[in-house]
């Protein structure tokens, strides 16, 4: 139970309750961290290599376990990221780097100099015979030979089992006992369209577990947010034992994004009392920088590090506020790098303009008091919401403008100019 838990006993904490709390809890997990890599699929979003090389070393200040800084396959651009990170000397954090079951990919992660080649390959049936193209028997043995040839050039190496959480459950027990026989370091199990709620996931989990008791290998679960629930998930796989949660920071990420950063690491250490060597302090620095490099507004209300995550107008709240901040907030905020700030608006009280006034040395009666609230909520109402449209339909656009790839013209041009540079050639 963390410090800030009231010590004169007026809280409940029904996370801690005999006989709910999970007996397979770890009492120690490593974030892995997705942002460089995941994060940066992010519709709109690109990162330069100095940037890359900035968060990383952010992250490992932070206390990151694992950051995975690109994937080499993609581009010449992509692998000058990857190996700089990977020869930066950081102080915590390992470096992994993802690769398809091909040597090519591989060859290329070891370029790079990684310490950890995470090979990614579909579990689904779906996904076999629509991505990969190949029957189970096929993809056991591509997969094996990959991991083979990597783990014969003397780095750590992972299975991701890319569409797990629409897998049969047999097909994944069978492919994870193949990795596990083959040397494999961590197994990743990926709910790759964010398909899973809490229970299933623990369903998944507890069984593929208990089908390799005894192996020595960890797990690790790499949760998509498309139904909201990833970091529910991902909790729910640590409760489970995963010691290796994926995260990104601000829940970045490719359609509506992955595991928060932010969410999980507090929920670990708040609600279950979990160490994640996370300066938590630092989580809101760590967001900040974040989206002025990935130039993605973090929403108003994302918790924790949202503008109105610690924001509060209702004069109600306010006045318990301002007697104890854990009346209506879970947190001291001041834990993850933020403050408590109040607003005037419609729905302030005269608590907190008391509070102000009475911090500037101003004395008013009681009647002047009940004036000056009035007269806050009626020039609120008086503003209308003409402006606030405006403002809106212009963030509307400019969000459209900050999420601008490489258009159908533009292709057609990059087109056009090979065509040409064929036939100088062939002339």
């Amino acid at each position: 139970m963390m410090a800030f838990e009231n010590e004169e006993g007026l809280i409940e904490n029904y996370n801690r309750v005999p006989g709910i709390f999970p007996s397979n809890l770890p009492e120690r997990v490593y974030i892995w961290d997705e942002t460089l890599r995941d994060g940066e699929q992010t519709p709109g979003v690109f990162l330069t290599v100095e940037e890359k090389i900035e968060i990383a070393k952010l992250l490992d200040e932070v206390g990151v376990g694992v950051i995975v800084p690109g994937y080499p396959a993609v581009s010449k651009t992509e692998r000058e990221a990857v190996k700089r990170i990977a020869n930066e000397n950081l102080n915590i954090a390992l470096v992994a780097a993802p690769a398809r079951p091909k040597k090519e990919d591989i060859d290329l992660c070891l370029e790079c100099d990684v310490d950890e080649i995470p090979i990614f390959m579909p579990t689904s049936r779906l996904m076999m015979k629509y991505s990969l193209n190949k029957t189970l028997q096929e993809a056991k043995k591509m997969l094996s030979d990959a991991i083979s040839y990597a783990l014969d050039h003397g780095v750590k190496v992972d299975f991701v089992a890319e569409d797990a959480s629409r897998a049969k459950i047999e097909d994944l027990i069978y492919l994870s006992k193949e990795v596990v026989e083959s040397g494999v370091n961590k197994i990743i199990v990926a709910d790759t369209v964010g398909i899973l709620h809490p229970l299933s996931m623990k369903y998944l989990i507890s069984n593929l577990r208990e089908a390799l008791k005894g192996q020595l290998v960890e797990f690790a679960v790499h949760c998509h947010n498309d139904l909201g629930l990833a970091t529910a998930n991902t909790l729910a796989a640590v409760e489970e034992g995963v010691i290796y949660p994926h995260t990104c920071v601000n829940g970045y990420g490719e359609r509506s994004g992955n595991a928060a950063f932010e969410e999980v690491v507090v929920a670990l250490e708040v609600l279950y009392g979990i160490k994640t060597g996370i300066k938590m302090e630092k989580i809101y620095e760590v967001s900040q920088f974040v989206e002025q490099c990935f130039n993605i507004p973090i929403p108003l209300h994302k918790p924790l590090v949202g503008g109105n995550a610690f924001i509060h107008e209702s004069g109600i709240h306010v006045r318990a506020l301002l007697q104890h901040k854990l009346t209506y907030q879970p947190i001291p905020p001041e834990i993850i790098g933020r403050k408590t700030e109040f607003l005037l608006g419609k729905f302030t009280g005269s608590s907190i303009v008391h509070h102000i006034l009475k911090s500037k040395g101003i004395e008013v009666t009681d009647e002047q008091l009940k004036k000056i609230v009035e007269r806050i909520k009626q020039l609120q109402e008086s503003r209308g919401k003409v402006v606030a449209r405006e403002a809106f339909s212009k963030i509307k656009q400019l969000l459209r403008e900050i999420r601008r790839n490489v258009s159908e013209k533009e292709l057609l041009e990059i087109v056009n100019e090979v065509l040409q540079e064929k036939c100088y050639k062939t002339e």
